[in-house]
């Protein structure tokens, strides 16, 4: 598949965005929800940061106390054997698994899609039980004129999914946790099928491991029912450890001899090297829990050295793109550290599922 990226990439890094208090570093922004708003393309950034610390036996992170009402700052000990640091992104601990960092939702906007203005401070930050450790990987859809915020609430708890609302990006409404743990990788359908909210998430097996793709239906967005299994992880391929949703899933027609219209979704997989990359699928338009087709061979894949190198490296993820003059316009966290733009080719990722031959 033939990707054009950006020669302005990384459009966004960690030092464009400015820290939420004067003692924390942004050391990630990545994973941004996307839409068209009036005349300009809004982000919604996923802002990873951490405390400064100038001290190398020690780790420190940021959590969200509720009966305070702030960040309290956590500090762990390298020299203790029994804390865990193997995965930069976590802390494992006798006592509990902590993140390495905490992050917030933050706009930016940009006229052309590609220079963008980023606001100064959080546009949600942590606020209840549920978001103790931070927001994650939004996810935007416009729904009957009124754009549904969907993210990630990371906590003591566990991993939530959770729901916001806003008309005009200035002020937000939040619905609370409409996925319970662990359940991640979730997007709402654009528009109704057949009167039913649909939506992609993501549940974890706790006994067996299985992070696969799910389906659900709901009269209201906030009651979720009727679950049933989409697709899961395919062996020896490079979706064969974990799948999950990625972008908001769109309505294409396929054309002649076809004229049939499907849902598109462009989704992440993982290899068994953790090597993040994007492929796509086909639902059915009016039984969206029906795969059409799927992408053998990845659509993007880490190939450029940001990608490949950072936080967490061989990562490509995205949270959203616009479809927009027969092109995939993707934004994409790349190695867990900078927001980066590239384009697909709509007709060539509709060969790619296989359905023309």
């Amino acid at each position: 598949m033939k990707v054009f990226r950006s020669p302005n990439n990384p459009i966004i890094k960690p030092e464009d965005v400015k820290p939420s208090m004067y003692d924390f570093e942004v050391i990630g922004v990545f994973n941004a929800g996307v839409t068209r708003f009036k005349d300009e393309v809004v982000l919604l950034l996923r802002v990873a940061e951490r405390p400064i610390n100038k001290h190398p036996d020690i780790v420190l992170t940021a959590i969200y106390d509720v009966s305070k009402g702030q960040l309290i700052i956590k500090e762990f000990s390298k020299g203790d054997p029994e804390n865990n640091f193997s995965d930069p992104r976590l802390i494992i601990t006798p006592k509990g698994t902590y993140l390495t960092s905490i992050s917030h939702l933050r706009l930016a906007r940009s006229k052309d899609g590609i220079n963008f203005e980023i606001e100064d401070a959080p546009t949600i930050r942590p606020a209840n039980d549920y978001e103790t450790f931070g927001l994650e990987d939004p996810r935007i859809s416009l729904i009957d004129g009124t754009y549904y915020i969907n993210y990630v609430g990371v906590g003591h708890f566990g991993v939530t999914t959770c729901l916001a609302s806003t008309k005009d990006f200035n002020t937000f409404e939040r619905h609370g946790v409409i996925f319970s743990p662990d359940n991640k990788d979730v997007v709402l359908f654009p528009e109704r099928v057949e009167g039913k909210y649909y939506a992609l998430h993501r549940p974890v097996s706790s006994l067996f491991g299985k992070q696969e793709i799910w389906i659900a239906e709901s009269p209201d967005l906030c009651c979720w029912g009727n679950h049933r299994y989409l697709m899961g992880p395919r062996p020896n391929c490079w979706d064969e450890i974990k799948i999950g949703a990625s972008a908001v899933p769109f309505k294409i027609v396929l054309g002649a001899p076809y004229g049939e219209q499907g849902w598109l979704e462009v989704y992440h997989g993982v290899d068994r090297n953790n090597r993040y990359c994007l492929g796509a699928l086909l639902l059915d338009s009016q039984e969206p829990w029906k795969v059409i087709a799927r992408t053998e061979k990845p659509i993007f894949e880490p190939e450029a050295d940001y990608e490949c190198n950072g936080f967490f490296g061989n990562v490509v993820f995205s949270c959203g793109l616009l479809c927009e003059d027969d092109k995939l316009k993707i934004y994409y966290g790349a190695a867990d550290t900078v927001i980066c733009y590239a384009e697909l080719s709509l007709e060539e990722t509709i060969k790619g599922l296989n359905l023309f031959g």
